[in-house]
């Protein structure tokens, strides 16, 4: 049986004056990106000023909207917002973002210790949860400048779409926990002479660390979270309002999923997930359903059809799209249990699908089509 789930409103979403963020979420490969880059362009032309932010590494973003590169600058997007609306877009640069904040609360000759530090260029570029904390810092950084109507964030893909909630919690864990506390002892108890009021446990654990790693790395580490330790509490502070925000009324969670059992199952993570956090869901978006063009002819009786002409020799050409009409109603089918299952579990999240498309989104006028499905 098929179940019917409340239709989600897209447009009423972006003329809402009072919506300020949408963040689009879910598991890889299920048209986040373009989810993302097609509300931007909607919104922009029903005459709202919108800036996209992709996590996400792909450059279809940049490609669909005719730009020949993203980078951690808002760009104007030609072409969109005839209404009187504007779209711009942009991808997070982790490390740029790093290097801005440091730059904007540490001063001169700390930002520089800081910057410079070999510790510091490893961290900002490759360590878990950069990503994440960076687009929070971003976000946030955007929002403050109350330059847009809309931010539309497209985030990474997987579950680590969420792990931006956890970002600022797991970084402060990193910087508060033991070793690191070890470490920056010596600097914060008054340079060398400290070590002597330090117990052996100190200078057995340095000691282990110092063949581990090596003393100059041990060096880098202490220097760069002594620098940083100073310019830290903005981090935490700044981050938790972003948090704020994200469980604020003006904030829209859109999940993206295909009609897939794993894409399903990653949204049903993300709509309990969501909820735990009291983040304000708007609803899921089904991408790439497919939908069949003679629904009254069933799959069963496609498939007798085809093999009696089959049987019959004749009209190979109508018994092979027989066939193919029969596969398509199958698949619709799988599609229609596997959104079921997600509704039955969900029942008052609303949905909204967009139909498979015969060829990838590559400018405007495709995401200006997706655009126009989402909505109705």
């Amino acid at each position: 049986m098929t179940r019917t789930a409340p239709a989600l409103d897209i447009d009423a979403i972006l003329d809402d004056p009072d919506t300020r963020i949408i963040v689009c979420c879910g598991s890889g490969g299920v048209g986040k990106t373009t989810t993302a880059a097609a509300l931007g362009l909607r919104a922009a032309e029903r005459g709202r000023s919108a800036v996209v932010l992709t996590v996400d590494p792909a450059r279809r973003l940049a490609q669909a909207m005719g730009l020949t590169e993203l980078d951690n600058t808002p760009r104007r997007v030609d072409g969109a917002g005839e209404s009187g609306g504007e779209l711009h877009a942009m991808m997070l640069d982790m490390k740029r973002t790093f290097d801005e904040i440091i730059e904007a609360h540490a001063d001169p000759e700390r930002a520089q210790q800081i910057l410079t530090n070999p510790f510091y260029q490893s961290l900002s570029s490759s360590f878990s949860g950069t990503q994440e904390y960076m687009a929070m810092e971003k976000l946030g950084q955007l929002r403050r400048s109350d330059e847009w109507d809309l931010i539309v964030v497209d985030t990474p893909p997987s579950r680590s779409a969420l792990d931006f909630l956890d970002a600022p919690e797991r970084l402060g864990r990193f910087l508060d926990g033991r070793l690191i506390r070890i470490l920056t002892a010596p600097a914060k108890a008054g340079g060398r002479s400290a070590f002597k009021l330090l117990n052996a446990g100190f200078g057995m654990v340095a000691g282990i660390l110092t063949k581990v790693i090596g003393a100059q790395v041990l060096k880098d580490i202490q220097m760069f979270v002594t620098a940083l330790d100073a310019v830290f509490g903005g981090f935490r502070q700044r981050a938790e309002q972003t948090y704020r925000l994200l469980q604020a009324p003006g904030t829209a969670f859109v999940v993206v999923a295909a009609p897939e059992r794993d894409a399903m199952r990653e949204a049903s993570y993300f709509v309990e997930r969501l909820a735990d956090e009291r983040m304000p869901l708007a609803g899921l978006v089904v991408n790439r359903v497919h939908r069949p063009l003679a629904p009254s002819l069933s799959a069963a009786r496609s498939s007798a059809a085809a093999e009696e002409l089959d049987a019959r020799g004749e009209h190979e050409l109508t018994a092979a799209v027989l066939r193919l009409h029969a596969g398509r109603m199958q698949l619709a089918a799988r599609e229609r249990r596997q959104q079921d299952h997600f509704t039955s579990a969900h029942p008052t999240v609303p949905v909204a699908q967009v139909p498979a498309m015969p060829e990838d989104v590559h400018d405007l006028a495709g995401l200006r089509q997706i655009g126009q499905l989402l909505a109705s």
